[in-house]
């Protein structure tokens, strides 16, 4: 457990120090005690925790200049402190700074232990899910460190490159992986019901609201509140989001007081949020509190290793009972296109495919019917105009002379080929095929 559990204790009280020590190690944890802050930071420099339990008041800095310090040097990392009474105010300000948590003395070391054994590190399914290309991979380490940072994560990328399948991958590696996970897409509910969905009302709230109806930040829970689109958030619900990111409380429509929120939040959205925010179109307040990790999934395009997978993962899901096989040209014409539409677009695809195959395998003409169609389109009218020496044919004739002349001076790079002619990926294997 070396890695994944490496504790910094830092306490200098003689008595509770070596206390908790033997109980972390009784636990399985791989602890190290020290009594100052200084002492602390060059353990983090020398060997990076998991995790790091601390005392709010130490002899040579507070728990502030400690947190901002460790930050500065690996990141944030689960942290918790523990502090008396008179120090609350003080450890509430770390929590809303990324700090996991804080504990009033005495210290409830049943529920530490409780908290700390929740700590892991990602696990192989989630890595799996995310992919098996450079770009995913990459994307799976961002992934596992948002994970056990808990702190607000924005995630950006084209729409349909698998934002909701990351932010689910953060939470299923989270210490809330058991907790709910809660996702809303902020562009589909209609701005009148917005808030009410957001935060939930009372009964008697508005006309038609019979029953009290919890909102999506209530069924969260402790969980993980995911919402997609942000950016298609009306300004006034801008504002009270910020209220639930910065105060961690909100209060649903008709209600006299306020509810704490209790989940992290994961944002999401294709739109350039800079951008917005310098029209005045996004609050620049809110961007800035949302976007304490910033992760970009790579679309589909910048991951050719993974669309085969991607799509027999897909054809499995879809009939598990028999999944379909793909003819070898269906899984290189796969290979070959350039998915505007990113993942969504593979998924539709495949589906449609299964839905629509006459034969035992999914061919070319099942994942991709308008080639077939603009086929068919041209050999009609070139039967239409007297026949193949007709000027269309000429034309066809002359691409595929370009398309194979293009590969041959790329070595048989598609990808090169299309940008050499200028045309999509699968522009040239269409035309290096026929």
């Amino acid at each position: 457990m070396a890695g994944a559990s490496r504790i910094l204790l830092v306490e200098d009280d003689p008595t509770l120090g070596p206390a908790l020590m033997q109980r972390l190690r009784l636990e399985g944890f791989e602890a190290r005690l020290v009594a100052s802050g200084a002492a602390a930071l060059a353990v983090v420099d020398n060997e990076p925790p998991y995790a790091v339990l601390s005392d709010i008041r130490l002899p040579d800095m507070d728990g502030e200049a400690l947190w901002r310090r460790i930050v500065e040097a690996i990141g944030p990392v689960p942290t918790w402190f523990m502090t008396a009474h008179g120090d609350i105010a003080q450890a509430v300000r770390l929590v809303k700074s990324g700090a996991r948590d804080y504990l009033t003395k005495p210290v409830d070391i049943d529920a530490l232990m409780r908290a700390l054994a929740s700590l892991r590190p990602l696990e192989p399914r989630v890595l799996g899910r995310l992919g098996i290309s450079p770009a995913a991979q990459t994307l799976a380490k961002l992934v596992e460190k948002a994970a056990r940072a808990d702190l607000p994560v924005l995630l950006t990328g084209e729409t349909g490159s698998g934002k909701e399948v990351a932010a689910r991958a953060i939470h299923d590696a989270s210490p809330r992986a058991k907790r709910p996970f809660v996702a809303l897409n902020c562009a589909a509910i209609p701005a009148e019901l917005a808030e009410s969905v957001l935060f939930g009302h009372e009964k008697g709230a508005f006309t038609g609201a019979l029953t009290r109806r919890r909102g999506v930040v209530e069924e969260a829970q402790d969980g993980t509140l995911f919402l997609d689109e942000v950016a298609e958030l009306a300004p006034p619900l801008q504002a009270k989001l910020l209220r639930l990111v910065e105060a961690r409380t909100y209060r649903p429509v008709g209600a006299s007081g306020d509810h704490t929120f209790r989940a992290r939040i994961v944002c999401a959205t294709h739109a350039d949020l800079r951008a917005r925010a310098e029209t005045g179109a996004f609050r620049a307040d809110l961007l800035y509190r949302l976007d304490v990790i910033a992760i970009s999934i790579p679309p589909l395009r910048e991951r050719a290793d993974d669309i085969v997978d991607l799509a027999l993962g897909f054809a499995t899901t879809a009939r598990a009972s028999a999944p379909p096989s793909f003819a070898p040209e269906a899984l290189e014409a796969l290979r070959a296109h350039d998915w505007p539409g990113n993942v969504r677009e593979l998924r539709n695809r495949v589906e449609r495919a299964i839905a629509m195959a006459d034969g035992p395998a999914i061919g070319v003409d099942d994942l991709f019917p308008e080639m077939r169609l603009d086929f068919a389109a041209r050999r009609g009218e070139t039967e239409l105009i007297g026949g193949p020496d007709t000027l269309d044919a000429a034309a066809q004739a002359a691409i595929r002379e370009r398309v194979r002349a293009a590969l041959a001076k790329t070595g048989g790079n598609r990808t090169e080929a299309a940008k050499l002619l200028g045309v999509s990926r699968t522009t040239v294997w269409k035309y290096s095929k026929v």
